[in-house]
């Protein structure tokens, strides 16, 4: 729109950061092309469904109206004779293994599982717990449609019609699993799923520590974010927040869907914050996108997360270009290290730099 060329503007995405701000009138519309096309090639609804004579599903932000023979925008559930079908609280879409601890998530720096924090009661060991093991799930669909995704080969496998079933999920929790961590794609389209699984595996290891924890991008119906935040509270869990931008343009033009239920549920979780302390209960993350994710993001959403409670750690995660991104730079680490500064100058007392080998 403005005629400007530079490496950190995204060739699929067609806009920069100052039209997507200044005039998204007529930059959204460009950017909402790239997502419809990345969407259509992978067979996905190109925008949720709002057919008035649809059936509706208000498990996110999306809130479907899905007609007859189709499915809703994450691509699980399809309208067939005036019911929904596809995934439930009993069968899901999704994967799983173990990964030993201390692991790479995005709360392992705050987290009981990488530093024992809240040991004994939520930690086996007063530091890292070494020798025991994360039951990493990850969800084979997803709630927004990021240009950026790192971990967008899930969408291969959303139309699949291979299931699992929460007992299956929980048979492989052993004596050594001390926490359940899901993420994908999101959690978000499966939570029933993630909360039946999680209720069942608690009740099968009654008397010894299992943390129940998600990573997700907050856009789910707040009836089950108050499920998660219950969960986590009572298990020593946490709840990982992805905070992708804070202009609300601009979180359509990178994600396709808006910020609006992130942010208030972000708000709510943090109400809770005060029931446990620590370890922490709700976590924030920020991938620090070239070009678009600048100084001006990062000091609007650290503001934004002060005003809940200052002491929520929150990471700035270094970017690899990946998907319709793919022609990006990676994060320089001057930008890191400056948005780390303006965090804590607007009074966040905990952040930290993520994936420090992809800076440049």
């Amino acid at each position: 729109m403005c005629n400007t060329t530079a490496p950190h503007i995204s060739e699929e995405l067609g806009v920069c950061v100052n039209c997507i701000r200044e005039r998204a009138t007529e930059a959204l519309p460009l950017a909402m092309k790239a997502h419809m096309k990345s969407r259509a090639s992978f067979g996905l609804q190109e925008e949720p469904p709002k057919d008035a004579e649809g059936i509706s599903c208000n498990m996110c932000v999306n809130e479907c109206r899905i007609p007859e023979k189709h499915a809703g925008y994450c691509g699980l559930r399809t309208n067939e004779g005036g019911k929904v079908v596809g995934v439930s609280a009993e069968t899901g879409k999704l994967s799983w293994y173990h990964d030993h601890l201390p692991t790479n998530c995005v709360g392992d720096w705050v987290c009981p599982g990488g530093t024992g924090i809240g040991y004994p009661k939520y930690a086996y060991c007063s530091g890292p717990e070494r020798g025991y093991k994360n039951l990493a799930v990850f969800f084979h669909a997803c709630t927004f449609n990021c240009l950026f995704c790192q971990n967008w080969h899930f969408k291969r496998e959303t139309f699949q019609a291979n299931t699992h079933s929460a007992s299956d999920l929980v048979h492989d929790v052993d004596e050594r699993t001390s926490c359940i961590c899901y993420f994908g794609g999101d959690p978000a389209a499966q939570l029933s799923f993630s909360l039946r699984a999680s209720r069942l595996a608690l009740e099968e290891n009654k008397g010894r520590i299992l943390r129940i924890c998600w990573e997700t991008n907050g856009s789910m119906h707040r009836s089950l974010l108050d499920q998660m935040i219950d969960m986590a509270l009572a298990s020593g869990g946490c709840i990982k927040c992805d905070l992708k931008a804070w202009d609300e343009n601009l979180h359509k033009a990178l994600t396709g869907v808006t910020n609006i239920r992130t942010m208030e549920n972000f708000r709510r979780a943090g109400e809770k914050i005060s029931q446990r302390p620590s370890p922490p209960l709700l976590i924030a993350s920020t991938l620090l996108v070239p070009g678009y994710i600048d100084e001006h993001e990062i000091r609007k959403i650290a503001k934004f997360i002060a005003s809940v409670c200052p002491d929520i750690p929150y990471s700035l995660l270094a970017f690899h270009p990946h998907f319709y991104m793919s022609d990006m730079p990676f994060t320089a680490r001057a930008l890191a290290y400056r948005c780390r500064n303006i965090a804590l100058e607007e009074g966040l007392r905990n952040v930290r730099i993520g994936n420090l080998h992809l800076l440049v």
